[in-house]
């Protein structure tokens, strides 16, 4: 009988195989990325082979500050050894009220902002569910604006306000109470989409005067879709004037990802409700928030609950990820590296102009748009040959999509790009790929 021994090819082919006949079929990432990863620090994640990985994924942007973040690592293990409470449901902690206050004092009051905090189940699409319900409840109405090529999450409610057809196809019900309009460039020749909306909500339209709008900033999943500062003041002013509320989805663009904690700063917006969830606990634990404008915080107690609203671990990890936005250039540093992986990818895009028709993004959240479908997975798997770990985005799966930490090295911000870029340059270089128009 053979003896398999830890870190040897036969152990990983074994472990692999393991995996495919005790997991659902429906996992995902591991199809892509066939290793065992057993160790990880800042961007770098190690599998069972010893062979390291430059993290450009990093959870899909839930390890917003990299992999075992030293600062917040500390913080959790501390708590731990001092016998913190782990799980309290709603109830008050002594970690949940250090968070609130970090938050407000920290991100909040420096930004002029008063919003109630709802911990909900902590997932993203929870915080979603929870936000189109209380907006239906505030207002009375039942139908939601959502957008083209948007993403909000898995379960009914998110789902219907999301826009991919093979995830909507899985609900296997109807999804209901939506109007769908046109994100910023979705439309040709220049069409106002704003307008359009506009038009849409006018008496005589047909369309039912719905309860909110939902929309990402950057539509992360839908392929790095920017809207535009005056696009999203346009849709602020919309809401308002026909009294509708505004619910910004940050949770994978938030928390830091495009250079300022709220991805809607920089239009100079404040929406009435927000949506965070993904990196708000700093080191990948679970843990999602709703934040609404006091006016707006007409719950009835228990009216949206959730057992693991109250991990405490996550709201230790929080308030340690916090202390980075006290420092003055933490923000000016996200926005130095954006720039450096915008120079690396345009002149990939330069060096490769029958492959590449442009790069979309802003911050630390930006790719590489292909002109055929096949060819973001195909960069993706090269890369992953090469030692980097990126995936795809957009309807079409032709956009590669990076997500390094925001507190990623020199080092590895410059060996991530360079890896990237000789995955693009194996691609190139290898027979024609036959594929349609993307």
């Amino acid at each position: 009988m053979t003896a398999f021994i830890p870190g040897t090819a036969l152990a990983h082919e074994r472990d692999v195989a393991e995996f495919a006949s005790l997991e659902s079929a429906v996992r995902s990432y591991c199809r892509m990325f066939k290793c065992v990863f057993t160790r990880a620090s800042g961007a770098v994640v190690v599998d069972q082979q010893g062979r390291r990985y430059i993290d450009f994924l990093c959870g899909a942007g839930a390890l917003g500050y990299g992999h075992n973040d030293p600062h917040i690592k500390k913080a959790v293990v501390d708590y731990l050894l001092d016998d913190g409470i782990i799980s309290s449901l709603d109830m008050h902690t002594a970690a949940k009220l250090d968070f609130l206050r970090k938050f407000r004092d920290v991100i909040l009051v420096p930004r002029g902002m008063n919003y109630r905090i709802q911990f909900c189940g902590p997932t993203g699409s929870d915080a979603v569910e929870a936000a189109l319900k209380l907006a239906r409840k505030v207002t009375g109405r039942r139908t939601i604006v959502a957008f083209t090529n948007a993403y909000h999450g898995v379960t009914l409610g998110s789902l219907a306000v999301s826009a991919g057809d093979r995830e909507r196809a899985a609900a296997g019900v109807p999804l209901e109470f939506v109007i769908r309009a046109p994100f910023e460039g979705y439309l040709s020749c220049g069409v106002d989409s704003i307008s359009v909306l506009e038009a849409m909500l006018q008496e005589g339209s047909g369309v039912e005067l719905p309860a909110a709008v939902i929309v990402e900033t950057v539509q992360a999943e839908g392929g790095i879709n920017v809207a535009s500062n005056a696009w999203l003041r346009r849709l602020a002013d919309v809401t308002r004037s026909r009294g509708l509320i505004l619910i910004v989805d940050d949770i994978q663009v938030g928390c830091g990802r495009v250079g300022t904690f709220f991805s809607f700063e920089r239009a100079g917006i404040q929406p009435d409700i927000v949506c965070l969830s993904k990196a708000i606990s700093g080191i990948g634990m679970p843990m999602a928030l709703v934040l609404m404008k006091p006016e707006f915080d007409q719950w009835s107690p228990g009216e949206h609950p959730g057992t693991f609203r109250g991990n405490n671990l996550a709201f230790v990890a929080a308030s340690a990820a916090l202390g980075y936005w006290t420092e003055p250039s933490f923000e000016s540093e996200i926005q130095a590296r954006g720039e450096r992986i915008q120079r690396q990818l345009r002149q990939i895009a330069e060096r490769h102009p029958a492959l590449c028709c442009g790069i979309s993004g802003v911050g630390l959240i930006q790719g590489l748009v292909w002109r055929n479908a096949e060819l973001g997975p195909a960069i993706m798997n090269a890369a992953f040959t090469r030692g980097l770990l990126t995936e795809t985005a957009g309807a079409k799966k032709n956009v590669t999509k990076l997500l390094p930490p925001l507190t990623v090295s020199e080092k590895e911000l410059e060996q991530g790009l360079t890896l990237l870029s000789l995955a693009v340059d194996d691609v190139a270089a290898a027979e024609p790929l036959e594929v349609s128009s993307a």
